[in-house]
């Protein structure tokens, strides 16, 4: 299913992950007369795209598949509980906020209601954001997709089928841009403490960091590989990767920060 063919949207809050989906809506042809957004901030928005403050500024004939809920996990509680009278077999609700599981949808909205949670990524601003879905036993085939390609259209989308490794997928993909932007402070200043000016070292991490991942996307080649091709037997790579991959290096740290990111994310679900 393509996003330009899917009918009105109704999207729920338009902050920085609100509108970069819309964005994508739009760049993959969706009408931004199509879409209608509640947002007390009064939100700019592209030409075309309607906004209102709240629930009751929605025309009484304007009728939605589906309704996206991007407000923050904090006033989930205060914004959902409105859309109720939306609750039917041919609505389906895709939440974006972290943190809050299908059944605290399901309370607030209704037991009956098509629920899709979502855990997209920062990346979806420029459109290579990674977002993993999961749905309640009510959403149709026809639901996942709508919910898919709404989602397709900020970057790459996965599936669960047990929303118990959404906190899983929290702390590897939802928190995990923090760990890049990290990773490009550590090389900059292991770099300026190597004798490196700072703007220099910052520049070389900086693009270091991304252009290897714009390798990574276009290579057919596993992470491993690459690593490989760039690691000559005794030579600088080799130096640095002994100390990285060493039993208390980098995949050990990482290993400790994922799991204490998934710990979180069930702390906060409740």
């Amino acid at each position: 299913m393509h996003v330009a063919n899917l009918g009105s949207i109704l999207l729920v809050g338009c902050g920085k992950m609100g509108s970069a989906l819309m964005a994508g809506w739009i760049d993959r042809g969706r009408s931004p007369a199509a879409i209608f957004v509640v947002d007390p901030a009064g939100p700019s928005v592209p030409d075309g795209v309607t906004v209102g403050a709240t629930i009751a500024d929605v025309p009484e004939g304007f009728h939605s598949s589906v309704v996206v809920l991007a407000v923050k996990p904090q006033v989930m509680d205060d914004v959902a509980g409105s859309y109720r009278d939306y609750v039917g077999a041919d609505t389906v609700f895709l939440s974006i906020a972290a943190g809050r599981n299908v059944l605290s949808f399901e309370n607030l909205l209704s037991s009956e209601a098509s629920i899709v949670r979502a855990m997209p990524n920062t990346p979806a601003a420029v459109g290579r954001g990674i977002t993993v879905l999961f749905a309640n036993p009510h959403v149709s085939v026809a639901q996942r997709q709508t919910c898919e390609a709404l989602m397709s259209a900020v970057g790459k989308v996965a599936w669960i089928e047990d929303e118990g490794l959404m906190d899983a997928v929290t702390g590897v993909s939802g928190s995990g841009p923090a760990y890049v932007f990290n990773l490009v402070e550590a090389m900059a200043k292991a770099g300026v403490d190597a004798g490196l000016p700072n703007d220099l070292a910052m520049l070389l991490a900086r693009e270091t960091v991304t252009g290897s991942g714009e390798l990574l996307a276009q290579s057919a080649e596993t992470a491993s590989t690459l690593r490989e091709n760039v690691t000559s037997p005794g030579g600088t790579t080799a130096a640095a990767l002994d100390v990285l991959m060493s039993d208390d290096g980098l995949t050990r740290l990482m290993t400790r920060a994922i799991l204490r990111a998934t710990e979180r994310s069930r702390e906060l679900a409740g």
